[in-house]
């Protein structure tokens, strides 16, 4: 019985170093892996294209071949909006007088300043206007960021005029760019009712008197308006026409202010972005920008042999 205590006490001993001598080989090789797995975490992020958020966002497939980085470009709004290769007469500002570009950049300060501005605004009658007068005189450069908001709108409504007349001297509205061109009049339609909407918000009189004849030119819309043509006839009346569906009610009040308000700080934004996507990419997938027939310069007519 000693004997075999004494064994079995020697066996102990044995028994708890080979134990930690595998808690030990564990720990190590863990370790390992862990540095491994690490090491392909750096090489991943140094090739954020790898990543499986950046496959998320393109859907495509991502081997190593011509044909999918190809893909991955032409498939993508953002990645696909610049050609490889372009016109240069098409671009020459003498030609486009680069209106377009300068329409997209005004409405990015726009968003911006309007979204600086709804932190001291309320769509509400009783306040709308005394927070018109504290930006202008107790906010730090408020003056600046309205005026700011307010002209920019003005020469965004200009800019997008003027690019639409250029687009029609040069007949860019022709095959096979007709659909752009639809969608462009409805940007311009959308440009034309930010400002419009815009009007009402300082609550002023201004805004007030325009947005009344602007709402009483609408209920003579045809089909929609009850004083249009065809208005009776579909049952439009006073409370239920477009000029109340604006409105919000039969006179300029309070729903209004809301009313203009949303339009004019989220539906149509939203709307007006959307179509400037597909705009912009209509313009990549019709072939770049439209001017006149490409001019070869001396040098670069090869010889005929």
């Amino acid at each position: 019985m000693a004997e075999t205590n004494g064994n079995s006490g020697n066996g102990a001993p044995a028994g708890n170093g080979s134990g930690g001598k595998s808690v030990l080989t564990t720990l190590v090789e863990g370790s390992k892996e862990v540095k491994d797995r690490a090491l392909k975490e750096i090489e991943t992020y140094k090739k954020p294209e790898k990543t499986d958020l950046w496959k998320s966002i393109l859907r495509v497939k991502h081997d190593e071949t011509p044909r999918s980085r190809a893909l991955g470009v032409l498939s993508n709004v953002f990645l696909h909006l610049h050609p490889a290769k372009i016109n240069r007469d098409a671009v020459a500002y003498n030609y486009t007088w680069g209106m377009g570009g300068i329409s997209f950049y005004i409405y990015i300060v726009l968003v911006f300043t309007g979204a600086l501005l709804m932190f001291y605004y309320h769509p509400s009658k009783v306040v709308a206007f005394r927070d018109i007068l504290y930006l202008e005189h107790d906010v730090p450069f408020g003056k600046l960021l309205r005026n700011m908001h307010r002209w920019a709108a003005h020469l965004m409504v200009i800019t997008v005029e003027l690019h639409m007349f250029r687009v029609f001297l040069t007949g860019s509205y022709k095959r096979p760019r007709e659909f752009n061109w639809v969608v462009g009049v409805i940007l311009l339609v959308l440009t034309l009712l930010l400002s419009f909407t815009g009007y009402l918000l300082p609550d002023d009189q201004l805004g007030f008197w325009a947005v009344t004849v602007g709402t009483n030119m609408a209920r003579a819309t045809p089909l929609l308006g009850h004083d249009g043509p065809f208005g009776l006839e579909l049952g439009m009346t006073p409370f239920n026409d477009v000029r109340f569906a604006l409105l919000g009610g039969s006179i300029v009040d309070s729903n209004a202010l809301l009313r203009a308000y949303i339009w004019h700080c989220v539906a149509i934004p939203i709307i007006a972005s959307a179509f400037m996507v597909v705009h912009f990419w209509r313009i990549r997938k019709d072939g770049g920008i439209s001017g006149p027939a490409p001019v070869m310069l001396e040098s670069e007519i090869k010889e005929r042999r």
